[in-house]
């Protein structure tokens, strides 16, 4: 994966369920001496198995978001340049336009798209909202639109009242049940979630990590999760992302990510969490690099205390346990110590072997 085969195999020994691999997409960049486009993703590589949810973490305007749209082929603006995406052993960026839409999208891949009430129509019931992804799909013959609308809303908690409900009569949770109610009605076997809890109280908040649990352990659906939350993916995730400047810059195993992060960037995202105890917060000063064009060599050296010479050469993806870390002081792999002590290797000091 990634072009080097360095993340290892799922637990089925073959091909995992969801295969991300070198995943690269531009906005803009029309040509005519016109601004260069912006690289929003580049060589993004993730793998879940059936069943798992992988989180994606990190800033605002890193790509996460532009991942979920590329896998769902709904960038708008933008287009994937490189890269391969599969499903279940089929190439999902592979077929015509006419064919994706009425095979994949919403039946096999849907999305929980960022901010319910964008997602909603002010003008249509929940129930006719409901019933036109139905028919669009040619699915409301199939045993009547409105008790799969009704089977729907109830599978994420709902009574069957709010079918007659307009999106402005809902509260922001409700709202929100109401939208994953439109990404499940078909029982894809992906759904991407952009930022499901954004926004809604910490009550409301538990009440949508329970839901998302419960697809995955009860429908066997297959989750990526798109977030700056670092908390909610420590409810959910099974594997992690963490992206920054457009790259996955660290992939792995959700409890590894969390007890022995690699990256620095990686470091700082998670020290930056408040506890009840312990010590006070960090934070990573300064602002991430531009991406039309980004900088030469690995996009966060400026920001890096660890920074040495051999970064100003893009890092490829070195394998550590379960997944991989972009970061040139992991030449050759993160040592079995190094994964498990909880500490990654001291600063640019002392740099690993060719460096420089």
């Amino acid at each position: 994966m990634g072009g080097n085969g360095q993340i290892p195999p799922g637990q089925s020994g073959g091909v995992a369920f969801l295969e991300v691999d070198g995943l690269s997409a531009v906005y803009g960049g029309g040509g005519g001496g016109g601004a260069p486009p912006v690289r929003a993703l580049e060589g993004a590589s993730l793998r879940a198995e059936r069943g798992e949810c992988v989180g994606v973490a990190g800033a605002s305007a890193c790509g996460k978001s532009t991942l979920g749209l590329a896998i769902m082929r709904s960038l708008r603006g933008g287009a994937v340049t490189a890269g391969s995406v599969s499903l279940g052993g089929e190439s999902v960026l592979g077929p015509p336009d006419a064919e994706f839409d009425a095979a994949w999208r919403w039946k096999r891949i849907s999305m929980i798209f960022q901010g319910a009430m964008s997602s909603l129509d002010p003008v249509f019931t929940v129930r006719e909202q409901l019933a036109e992804a139905l028919a669009v799909h040619g699915a409301a013959e199939k045993g009547g639109a409105d008790e799969a609308a009704k089977r729907a809303v109830e599978a994420v908690g709902l009574d069957a009242g709010v079918l007659s409900k307009y999106p402005h009569e809902l509260s922001g949770g409700m709202k929100q049940r109401v939208v994953i109610a439109l990404a499940l009605i078909l029982r894809p076997d992906l759904v991407i979630a952009d930022e499901p809890t954004t926004a809604l109280d910490v009550l409301v908040q538990a009440q949508i990590i329970r839901l998302l649990k419960r697809l995955k352990s009860d429908e066997g659906t297959t989750l990526l999760v798109i977030t700056h939350d670092l908390a909610v993916l420590s409810e959910l995730a099974d594997r992690i992302a963490v992206m920054y400047a457009g790259q996955v810059v660290e992939f792995g195993p959700a409890g590894r990510i969390y007890r022995t992060p690699l990256h620095p960037y990686t470091q700082g995202l998670l020290s930056s969490i408040p506890t009840l105890r312990g010590p006070r917060p960090g934070h990573i000063a300064g602002s991430p690099p531009g991406l039309s064009p980004p900088p030469e060599g690995c996009r966060f050296a400026a920001l890096c205390p660890r920074a040495f010479e051999r970064c100003s050469d893009d890092p490829p993806e070195f394998p550590a346990r379960g997944g991989y870390v972009k970061c040139w002081l992991y030449e050759g792999g993160a040592s079995e110590g190094e994964m498990e002590g909880g500490n990654a290797p001291e600063g640019g000091g002392a740099p690993a072997k060719g460096a420089g």
